[in-house]
């Protein structure tokens, strides 16, 4: 997604991260490298992974000039860029998250983000229904869906693709170590109660039927991208119209640049 960023004309003066303690300390250092000029957004709802960035991204008293990074909720059309990686497949209420984007964005702004798809985890969802076993993971959206959402949203030009990537580990620990760490089962079938000894030994066994030819265990994760931009504001016509502040501001500078 870094690397898709050549391509956008558009140089923010601010961004946001949301949630970058889950989405990568190093993509976002590396967004932050390539506009260190902008001032940053960091949006982390939970306390643990909002003290985990605050300790990576604060800057230091003693960097003077650097770009501030601020810890709060952003401003109403605030930002000109919002990054998301790896947030919205894990929304209780994903169009409800892309409205706030939409709302923490400013016109002409854009927004990235990358989500998980529906083949992700396809090897070990077809292993727990062969066993008869409640899901390990909910369901996740398809790309064109998504697209849907951002229109539905206010979001114009929207852009979706995905790629199909193949994770491996040696051992089934290490696997279901980082699996937990990716995210949480929020499938309303899942199994409601906690699992035994007898259990997770099976598991491990039956594990063994995703091992690849180099013996190792291999699962498949769909990543989804997404690019869109936040337009001008459309006013419905009626006996009476409710614009905001802001998207009036914005739609008098650009009747002032038609002019």
């Amino acid at each position: 997604m870094a690397e898709r960023l050549q391509w956008i004309r558009i140089e923010p003066q601010a961004w946001a991260d949301w949630e970058p303690a889950r989405g990568g300390i190093e993509a976002h250092r590396r967004v932050a490298q390539r506009y260190p000029r902008a001032q940053c957004w960091v949006l982390e709802p939970s306390a643990p992974r909002l003290a985990v960035a605050q300790r990576e991204f604060a800057q230091p008293w003693w960097r003077f000039g650097a770009a501030p990074v601020h810890f709060e909720a952003v401003p109403e059309s605030g930002v000109q860029m919002l990054w998301s990686n790896m947030a919205l497949h894990m929304a209780a209420d994903p169009q409800e998250m892309i409205g706030e984007w939409q709302r923490a964005l400013a016109v002409d702004g854009f927004l990235m983000f990358s989500c998980l798809g529906p083949d992700t985890l396809r090897e070990l969802r077809a292993l727990y229904a062969r066993l008869g076993w409640a899901p390990p993971a909910h369901e996740f959206t398809d790309m064109h869906d998504w697209g849907d959402m951002l229109v539905h949203s206010g979001f114009a030009e929207p852009v979706m693709d995905m790629e199909r990537i193949t994770l491996t580990w040696e051992s089934a620990g290490r696997m279901l170590a980082e699996l937990r760490e990716l995210g949480a089962n929020l499938n309303r079938g899942r199994f409601p109660a906690l699992r035994g000894r007898g259990w997770r030994r099976e598991l491990d066994t039956r594990l063994d039927a995703l091992r690849d030819a180099e013996g190792r265990l291999a699962l498949t994760f769909e990543i989804v991208y997404g690019h869109a931009i936040k337009p001008l504001p459309r006013v419905r016509v009626a006996d009476e119209s409710a614009v905001s502040v802001r998207e009036m501001q914005a739609l008098l500078r650009a009747g002032r640049k038609a002019g």
